[in-house]
């Protein structure tokens, strides 16, 4: 029998709908990423680097705070009226932004709109797995989300160039609208179902139990290695294309693209050909070659960068920018099917806020180095994101055991659960028992348990 392909997903109309009201966004989006540059030129000259530099400072540490507290109570509210409301509050920032004549507020808007992106993101995302619960669709799911976000890298930039000869770019920002206008149609027509609280307890209980999650779950303690690493490579082709392709190669603005749709090449590939692979060996063996190549893109960069001049770097660049693509969609596409793997459903908005923030404040540490080194030579810049990448995947190599069963054997002292959670448990002794299921971290679950105590658990 033949598993589900990424076009067999579109069968299912409430997954079409969700993931048409996504890729409408992210095209919406990208035409906010060329317009706002252009925007901030206008009122800031050649200050315009420093403008939109402070813009993503701000994207991103509002990724990394925001996320998460929203994720406390997201599992609160309605689900699908939550997401449309997202919708509506970033078309009107968008609708704003032409409008204004002042740097800071720029700012201002540029905080409010990605607050709340930073809340629709990993709630669209803890969606789609009760939406497919079949693991394979769910695969798919996840390398057709990647597939989007790739080709929204590629074409974003064309639609807005086309639609600059004809109109100014102001009206880029009411094409930004109409995406999520679009989205929030299309969020209304899908059926999403409601996911009861799985966490009690305070509000910080409630907004640390994802990074809880993370830490106490040596899979998930492995991702952020990998996150790193992602960061690390990411920021050569997201900082250093546009410098590197004009000043060491002497190139044009069609080489900046040519660089940059290699890049996309690599993660489209890789996209549409991991379901196949997660089939047969699992997230693990996939993510961490992944790793691996990311750190052999690093390495090819900065062999690049020590070279001397000749036709053959145009070549080399274009397959190293390539590598670094395969290696981020390999990292990538698995990722919300080790998330899901490691939580209850309940948990998921939590964990995948988690997961939002920490691997965009891997980013916020990578992107100053890659635009700030970066004065100092290509060299240094690309030697010290490749030491940060290889730290990153050693910490997954050694953090990820090779062994990660999803049932674990492990044991209860006699009172600390309640007894219908025990159901199916032996009694090994007065106060012990001894349990087999699939392991996630929750309140009846706060520690991983050892490799030594898994052993101790099947001798008992």
């Amino acid at each position: 029998m033949t598993g589900p392909t990424i076009t067999s997903l579109f069968a299912h109309r409430d997954y079409l709908r969700l993931f048409t009201a996504q890729v409408s966004a992210l095209f919406g989006t990208g035409l906010t990423t060329v317009a706002l540059g252009l925007l901030a030129y206008e009122l800031a000259g050649s200050d315009a680097a420093a403008v939109l530099g402070t813009a993503l400072t701000i994207k991103m540490i509002v990724y990394v705070t925001v996320a998460p507290i929203v994720a406390a109570y997201a599992d609160r509210f309605p689900r699908r009226p939550f997401l449309v409301g997202l919708n509506v509050i970033r078309a009107a920032m968008v609708l704003t932004l032409p409008f204004i004549d002042q740097i800071w507020q720029i700012y201002v808007l540029i905080a409010v709109l990605q607050t709340a992106s930073a809340a629709y993101t990993p709630t669209y995302q803890a969606i789609i797995p009760d939406i497919l619960p079949d693991e394979r669709e769910y695969t798919r799911a996840l390398s057709a989300a990647q597939l989007a976000a790739t080709m929204e890298t590629l074409l974003s930039p064309m639609l807005a160039a086309v639609a600059l000869t004809l109109v100014s770019f102001h009206w880029l920002f009411v094409g930004t609208a109409v995406g999520f206008a679009v989205s929030a149609i299309l969020v209304i027509a899908t059926r999403i179902p409601d996911t009861s609280a799985a966490t009690e307890g305070t509000f910080r209980d409630r907004i640390t139990i994802g990074m809880r999650i993370f830490a106490a779950t040596p899979r998930l303690r492995g991702l952020l290695g990998l996150n790193l690493a992602v960061a690390a490579a990411g920021s050569v082709v997201m900082v250093n294309t546009v410098n590197y392709v004009r000043d060491t190669l002497g190139g044009t603005q069609s080489g900046v693209a040519l660089l940059l749709a290699a890049n996309g090449f690599g993660t489209m590939l890789v996209a549409l050909s991991v379901p196949r692979v997660l089939d047969r060996t699992g997230a693990r063996p996939v993510m961490l070659a992944g790793g691996t190549a990311l750190i052999a893109g690093l390495g090819a960069a900065v062999l690049m960068s020590l070279a001397g001049g000749g036709a053959w770097r145009w070549a080399a660049a274009i397959g190293t920018w390539a590598v670094v693509g395969a290696g981020t969609a390999a990292v990538l596409t698995p990722t919300g099917q080790v998330l899901r793997r490691s939580s209850h459903p309940g948990d998921r908005p939590a964990l995948f806020a988690a997961q939002f923030s920490l691997s965009h404040l891997a980013w916020l540490v990578t992107y100053p180095i890659a635009g700030w080194l970066a004065a100092a030579g290509m060299t240094t810049t690309w030697v010290t994101l490749s030491a940060i990448g290889a730290v990153g995947l050693g910490a997954a190599l050694r953090m990820w055991p090779r062994h990660d069963p999803e049932e674990i054997t492990h044991l209860h002292a006699a009172g600390s659960l309640d007894p219908a959670e025990l159901a199916g448990a032996d009694r090994v002794a007065d106060d012990l028992y001894r349990h087999t299921h699939v392991f996630v971290i929750d309140a009846a679950h706060r520690h991983w348990p050892t490799a030594a105590q898994q052993q101790w658990a099947l001798a008992a």
